[in-house]
């Protein structure tokens, strides 16, 4: 471990340094490899891994049909771990080499989005649903934007020191636990007032939002329940149960995942037969 360090003059790429995802990570876009993507027959074609950034869209997904709306899709598993996103079919679709990617196929031509807030505010908008009152639009889009600039310091922030880092480093824990659990706060003194995250009405905010801070007051993230106090949100917990408990939720959250009780793939309704 180095206590003390002095950055060079021009950083250089060490592949040698160490981490969950180091093999993984560097410096530079674009394809390593080529391999096509496959297609389904629905209008919407999501590429996708059931991370917390992932399950926003799939959740919108089962909402929408839920709703009946004619939203059906194919969801096809992105290996991340593996480098599924660097190839050739998926840089694609998403330069950016990052879950989720959805390739919108309903019109005469095919639409890439990229970027889980733009996927959720297209499919929001293409279908008129879940974007809250028009009077309130405002407020829900600036809850959708806060989730989508706080959340790296909960994941590639606190999560990263907390859980992947090759060894404990105080200070960045300490840094990165303070802003989660501001960020938290920020929820809990919110939703004390607020049903959902924009009054009474359910939208792509709350679809965007729980699935990192509703998983972190389940104790669900990085297994740092205990360490970040999360019982003591109460109006968060609060929020995340009701959440949860939506059937459409409970069959968005287990999409494009390899653990038991859950769909690598999703391609008909049916494929949730004894699972929830």
């Amino acid at each position: 471990m180095t206590e003390n360090y002095t950055p060079p003059k021009i950083w250089t790429w060490d592949k040698e340094n160490g981490g969950a995802w180091a093999s993984l990570n560097r410096p530079i876009a674009g394809a390593t490899h080529d391999k096509e993507l496959p297609t389904g027959a629905h209008p919407f074609q999501l590429y996708s891994q059931g991370t917390p950034n992932g399950v926003k869209v799939t959740i919108l997904l089962e909402e929408l049909l839920a709703a009946g709306h004619d939203a059906e899709y194919d969801a096809w598993l992105i290996r991340i771990g593996k480098g599924d996103q660097f190839g050739s079919g998926f840089v694609g679709i998403n330069p950016n080499s990052k879950i989720p990617a959805l390739l919108d196929r309903s019109g005469d031509t095919p639409v890439r989005v990229f970027e889980s807030g733009a996927i959720l505010m297209h499919l929001a908008e293409k279908f008129d649903a879940f974007q809250g009152p028009r009077e309130k639009r405002a407020e829900m889009l600036s809850w959708l934007f806060w989730q989508m600039g706080s959340a790296p310091y909960l994941g590639g922030g606190f999560g990263h020191f907390y859980a992947y880092a090759p060894y404990p480093m105080e200070y960045p824990i300490n840094r990165f636990a303070m802003e989660v659990k501001r960020q938290l706060d920020v929820l809990d003194r919110h939703l004390a007032d607020n049903r959902f995250m924009v009054g009474a009405d359910y939208s792509i905010a709350d679809m965007a939002i729980w699935p990192w801070y509703g998983r972190t007051v389940h104790g669900e993230s990085y297994d740092a329940g205990e360490f970040l106090d999360v019982e003591s949100y109460t109006h968060v917990r609060r929020w995340a149960d009701e959440i949860l408990e939506r059937p459409a939720v409970q069959r968005g959250r287990i999409v494009n995942r390899t653990d038991e009780g859950t769909l690598e793939e999703r391609h008909a309704a049916s494929d949730f037969d004894g699972l929830v």
